[in-house]
C-alpha cells in the first residue's frame, strides 16, 4: 500500500531506504547498527525492505591510507572494490543479530536504462525479496565510468524504487529535512510537505553535502524524490539517526506526496 501520509508508513509493504556515505563511514560507521535495527523492525512486521547504501569508496579511505576521497577514476574503482567488501561485512554482521540475510546488488546506469539488463535486475530483485533476503544496492563503482555513473545514489535509489514499484522511498542524510534555505542560515524553515507537482519555487536548494565524502546533497534528493513520486512512490527525506522514527510514521522530515496513479512503463515492476 502506497502511504498517503506519514501515519500510513507502518502499513507500507515494500520500502526502499537510501543512506549516504557520510552516515555509514568514518566516525559515523557506528550508525550502521541503529540503521539495521530500524530496517529489521520494518522487515519483522512483514515489509519487504531494500537498502541503497553509498559508502564503499569512503569506507576504503582509511584502509588504503588515501588521506581523502580519490579524484582519479582508477583509484576510485580500486577503493570501491575494497570498501564494498568491508561495507557488506559490516552490514551482514549487524543483520546477523536479527537473523536476516543480505544480498549484494551492484548496478550501473546502463543496467536500468537498457531493457534486457533492466529486466534481469528486476527479476533478481523480485526473487531476492520473495526469498526474504534484504538486498543492499550500490552503484558498481569498480566498473563504472564517468560517462555511465548515476552521479549519486539518491537517483539510483529512486530508479530502484521505480523498478520494484516500491510503496515508500526514504532518503537519509546528515540533515533532518529540506529547508527553505540552507539550514545553517538565519530564517531557514523546515519544509514539512511537498504536494505532488510542486516546483518549490523560491526555495534555495543547495547542491553540496556537508561531510565531503559523498556526491549528493539537497538538490539531488529533490530530483530523486520527484522521480520516485512521479512513479507513484511516496518519499520521505530525513536524517539517518531518525530512521527508526521515520519508519514508525512519526511527524518529521520532508514528505513528498506521490502521484495518485502509479506510473508504469515496459520495464517497471507490477505487483498486486
Amino acid at each position: 500500500m502506497t502511504p498517503r501520509s506519514r501515519s500510513d508508513i507502518p502499513g507500507a509493504r515494500r520500502i526502499v531506504v537510501k543512506v549516504g556515505s557520510s552516515s555509514v563511514s568514518g566516525e559515523n560507521a557506528g550508525q550502521i547498527e541503529p540503521l539495521v535495527d530500524a530496517l529489521a523492525e520494518a522487515y519483522e512486521r512483514g515489509a519487504e525492505v531494500v537498502l541503497v547504501s553509498s559508502g564503499a569508496i569512503a569506507t576504503a579511505i582509511p584502509f588504503l591510507d588515501l588521506g581523502g576521497r580519490p579524484t582519479d577514476l582508477a583509484t576510485q574503482q580500486a577503493a570501491a572494490a575494497v570498501g564494498q567488501n568491508v561495507l557488506m561485512w559490516r552490514y551482514q554482521t549487524s543483520l546477523d543479530r536479527h537473523d536476516i540475510l543480505a544480498g549484494q546488488v551492484l548496478l550501473t546506469a546502463g543496467d536500468l536504462e537498457n531493457p534486457t539488463p533492466r529486466q534481469n535486475a528486476q527479476r533478481a530483485m523480485e526473487r531476492l525479496l520473495g526469498l526474504r533476503i534484504l538486498p543492499i544496492v550500490n552503484e558498481n563503482d569498480t566498473v563504472a565510468t564517468h560517462e555511465i555513473r548515476f552521479g549519486d545514489n539518491d537517483r539510483l535509489a529512486a530508479l530502484v524504487a521505480e523498478l520494484i514499484a516500491a510503496d515508500l522511498l526514504v532518503l537519509l542524510s546528515d540533515v533532518d529535512a529540506l529547508y527553505t534555505r540552507p539550514p545553517h542560515l538565519p530564517g531557514a524553515e523546515r519544509i514539512a510537505h511537498v504536494p505532488y507537482g510542486d516546483d518549490l519555487a523560491g526555495i534555495e536548494i543547495g547542491a553540496a553535502g556537508r561531510a565531503g565524502v559523498g556526491t549528493g546533497g539537497a538538490e539531488t534528493k529533490v530530483s530523486a524524490a520527484r522521480i520516485a513520486a512521479a512513479a507513484g512512490t511516496a518519499v520521505l527525506i530525513t536524517a539517518t539517526p531518525l530512521v527508526a522514527d521515520a519508519l514508525a510514521g512519526r511527524e518529521l522530515g520532508t514528505w513528498f506526496e506521490p502521484a495518485t496513479e502509479r506510473h508504469e512503463d515496459s520495464g517497471s515492476a507490477t505487483r498486486p
